[in-house]
């Protein structure tokens, strides 16, 4: 029989997964994408859809069934509850309908690519006053309170601490690098939406930057982008007038009147847009393959290192820090040439590129301008790049185009095509 490869998780790691699993083992495999819903979120617009008072629902989810069946890859709409490394078996439960009994998978190889769980429901005071931009049910919130509800007060804009666990302590990078260890799980939808609300409340009549305040744990915002870019950021936007807090630790509690932080300060604030910790799912903890928090470990080829049929991709994955799509893109590529090698479908000189992270972003700031950046310097590379203007916006834009269009399969060309026309063509 055909080696069954089982990938949890369907989002924009799993389904990159799956893709390229049957692009490079063909027809040699069966394959099995487990997710718990039946679409796909394409997280990085919602921001843009939000400011603009468009429902993203409406333009930024793409069908799986149909999508993953043009690749013949199965698809199961189901909830995991167990993953068991040493039977090869994963349990879930079929969630079409509610009161489904408990069913299993068996596999010769599984992908974990489910993502993470974002903790909303351990901050204090969010459901009642806080809002934030994370899937559709929260956008829309936001819309409406934007359009319906907001008097023109302060905005407070920031995350909660992340803990990120041990599963990097042995990994190296970039000629013998220590991984690096974050405080926040991904800053770079604060940085978008504290320069798109901005925007906003000028297009309303409502004031400015002058009315934002960025708040981080860290000591730095957005640190895995680099000191220098980070440095920029900061420099345009304190003449912007935006406010700045760092070292908050975490968020103690949200009320009506702002944000109280761990470190003992408290932010005044109408409008509260909040970014959690990134923890793992509850069926990945205290499992053989996961670290102290339960994201999955591996080595540089995505691949645990005592299960070696056992791969993550994506947020699920301990390596991937920060919590960034463009990681995690780049792991699934990894991950179906690891197992296309396995099967004598691929040489180890074309599989074993290890994992070069690099922070890619590009993050709307309303009125058709975004900004752009290419950094690895937070893991021992060299570059540091920011852009900011128009080019980086349609570059954003034409990426969610051509994703739908292609179905997730992203040409080559594609990313060395945004570098060329963001970085030495149209920079500024």
């Amino acid at each position: 029989m055909k080696p069954h490869i089982v990938v949890l998780g369907g989002n924009f790691a799993g389904l990159g997964s799956a893709q390229k699993i049957r692009q490079y083992c063909g027809d040699t495999v069966r394959i099995t994408v487990l997710d718990r819903k039946d679409y796909l979120l394409f997280v990085p617009n919602i921001p843009a859809e939000v400011y603009e008072d468009r429902d993203p629902s409406k333009t930024l989810s793409m069908d799986l069934r149909s999508t993953l069946a043009e690749d013949d890859i199965d698809f199961i709409q189901g909830e995991v509850k167990a993953l068991d490394v040493d039977a090869k078996r994963v349990d879930f439960v079929p969630n079409e309908r509610p009161g489904a009994a408990s069913e299993s998978l068996h596999y010769d190889y599984v992908v974990v690519a489910v993502g993470n769980r974002l903790a909303f429901d351990k901050i204090e005071g969010f459901a009642e006053h806080g809002h934030t931009c994370t899937d559709f049910y929260y956008g829309n919130k936001l819309r409406r309170y934007l359009h319906n509800e907001y008097k023109g007060g302060p905005v407070a804009i920031g995350s909660a601490r992340f803990h990120q666990g041990d599963g990097t302590k042995d990994i190296k990078l970039y000629g013998g690098h220590a991984f690096p260890s974050a405080e926040a799980a991904c800053e770079g939808p604060p940085v978008e939406t504290m320069l798109a609300t901005a925007t906003w409340l000028k297009e309303h009549g409502m004031g400015g930057p002058e009315k934002v305040t960025v708040f981080t744990p860290a000591g730095m915002i957005a640190e895995d982008a680099g000191e220098q870019v980070v440095g920029n950021l900061l420099k345009i936007a304190s003449g912007m007038g935006f406010k700045y807090v760092n070292n908050g630790k975490d968020i103690t509690r949200i009320s009506k009147d702002g944000v109280e932080l761990a470190s003992g300060q408290n932010i005044e604030a109408e409008l509260k847009i909040i970014f959690p910790d990134w923890v793992p799912h509850d069926f990945l903890k205290g499992l053989p393959i996961s670290d102290s928090e339960g994201f999955v470990v591996t080595d540089t080829t995505m691949r645990n290192p005592k299960y070696p049929n056992v791969f993550a991709a994506g947020d699920a994955a301990a390596i991937t820090v920060p919590k960034l799509g463009g990681i995690g893109h780049a792991e699934g590529e990894i991950v179906a040439k690891q197992i296309a090698k396995d099967l004598g479908r691929m040489s180890a000189a074309e599989a074993d590129k290890e994992l070069e992270p690099v922070v890619y972003c590009i993050g709307d700031m309303g009125a058709n301008q975004a900004f752009y950046i290419r950094s690895n310097s937070w893991f021992g590379g060299p570059d540091q790049v920011l852009k900011m203007g128009h080019v980086p916006f349609l570059l954003k834009m034409q990426y969610k185009n051509l994703f739908f269009k292609t179905r997730g399969k992203m040409p080559e060309w594609g990313l060395d095509a945004s570098k060329l026309l963001a970085e030495k063509v149209f920079a500024a």
